[in-house]
C-alpha cells in the first residue's frame, strides 16, 4: 500500500524540524555562562524560528486543493523517503532534540551535535525541495537550504575557535 503526503503535510514537518532546532539552540544557550557562546546559540535559534515562520507562511498560502493534493511521485521515492521521516529512520522530527543535552556537555560537544543536526536538515530539504513545485515556493526551500549550509559554516568556525 502505499503511503502519500501532501504539501500541507510536507510544510507541518518543516516547520516541526525548525521548531525542534530553535529548542536545541535555546536549551544548548542555557547551558553556558560565557556571553559570546550563549549569544551565539541565540542567534542560531533565532534563524530557527525565522524558517519555522516562512514555512508557516507557506503553508498558509496553500489552496484547499494544495492541501489535499499529493506529490508526484510515480516511483514512489518520494512517498517512502517522508515515510521514513515520519517514522524517525533518517531522523525522528518528533524527538526534542535538546533532551541529548546533559550537564557537563562541552561547547565543543555541542557544536558538534548541531552540526549533525543541521546536515539532517539540509537532507530533508534537499528531499523536498524536488517534489516542491515553483508556485510553492520551491525559491524558499533553496534559501533556507543556504541558511543551514551558513549554520553549519558559523558551527565549524565556532569549533575552530575553540
Amino acid at each position: 500500500m502505499s503511503i502519500t503526503f501532501n504539501f500541507d503535510e510536507i510544510f507541518e514537518m518543516a516547520e516541526q524540524i525548525e521548531r525542534n532546532g530553535a529548542r536545541f539552540y535555546l536549551s544548548a544557550a542555557e547551558k553556558f555562562s560565557d556571553s559570546t557562546a550563549r549569544d551565539k546559540l541565540l542567534e542560531l535559534a533565532a534563524m530557527e524560528e525565522r524558517h519555522e515562520k516562512t514555512f508557516a507562511a507557506i503553508r498558509a498560502e496553500l489552496t484547499e486543493g494544495m492541501r489535499m493534493e499529493s506529490t508526484f511521485d510515480p516511483e514512489n521515492q518520494a512517498a517512502l523517503y517522508l515515510q521514513a521521516m515520519a517514522d524517525g529512520k533518517v531522523f525522528d522530527i518528533k524527538k526534542d532534540p535538546s533532551d541529548i543535552l546533559s550537564e557537563g556537555k562541552t561547547l565543543e560537544e555541542i557544536l558538534h551535535i548541531a552540526i549533525g543536526l543541521e546536515k539532517d536538515s539540509i537532507v530533508f530539504y534537499m528531499g523536498i525541495k524536488d517534489m516542491v513545485p515553483e508556485k510553492l515556493g520551491k525559491e524558499k526551500i533553496d534559501v533556507i537550504i543556504k541558511e543551514e549550509k551558513g549554520h553549519i559554516v558559523e558551527l565549524s568556525n565556532q569549533l575552530s575557535l575553540l
